[in-house]
């Protein structure tokens, strides 16, 4: 049996690991499995079940919480998009003057930990603006 491609999962568990790094040992990195991948009326009763215990629709994959700050990282495949519940809370959260951002790769990670004015023992890659 050969294995299905994951990129967002192999970059989520790159990322994570880079963070770990990067971070001091006191930072929370932490990932809200708030997904149900089993298809049909049990997976739909799964996901009900987790939205009354306060799922959230389009929470972002990654929290980051270290000295004050909260930092919440989306990550995408390089071809990925946003869906419409993820655009509604990235908008909420910097609504309420929370730190997102869009990663798509290991030097976004970085580079959004430097963006919002994370401590870090990592340097990221000059990148081009938005």
């Amino acid at each position: 049996m050969t294995r299905r491609g994951t990129p967002e999962a192999d970059l989520q568990r790159a990322v994570v690991q880079a963070l770990r790094f990067a971070l001091p040992p006191t930072a929370i990195i932490h990932h809200c499995a708030n997904e149900v991948t089993e298809a049909g009326p049990r997976g739909a009763k799964r996901q009900a079940i987790l939205a009354g215990m306060g799922v959230h629709a389009g929470f972002a994959d990654l929290t980051v919480i270290c000295d004050g700050r909260v930092l919440f990282l989306e990550l995408k495949a390089p071809k990925g998009r946003l869906r419409p519940d993820q655009e509604a809370f990235r908008d909420a959260v910097l609504a309420q003057g929370f730190g997102w951002a869009l990663v798509c790769s290991l030097d976004d990670a970085l580079g959004a930990l430097a963006d919002h004015g994370f401590t870090s023992r990592v340097r990221p890659t000059l990148r081009a603006a938005p």
